[in-house]
């Protein structure tokens, strides 16, 4: 039951929408195409073992958790905005 001047699938047309642009997000961060052998900040060798395991892979374990912890600091901003946000 959606409350406020909203009809009633509003809300889970909201949720719906939210859960495809993180499944869509998602999918663009998976590393895709050919492997590279040196890591592309740091230009360590990369592993084959991490090569085989993660196609598409282009930074060594090091640079990888650096580049997903800078990601996550930006995903925490919230872009949509909530509705009491949106009231002040």
């Amino acid at each position: 039951m959606a409350v406020g001047w909203s009809r009633d699938e509003a809300v889970q047309e909201q949720i719906d929408a939210t859960v495809d642009s993180a499944v869509e997000l998602a999918k663009s961060r998976l590393p895709h195409g050919e492997s590279l052998t040196h890591c592309e900040e740091c230009e360590a060798p990369i592993p084959e073992a991490r090569r085989k395991a993660l196609p598409g892979v282009r930074y060594c374990v090091k640079c990888q958790s650096e580049h997903e912890k800078r990601l996550k600091a930006e995903a925490l901003y919230n872009r949509r905005g909530s509705k009491d946000s949106q009231l002040r």
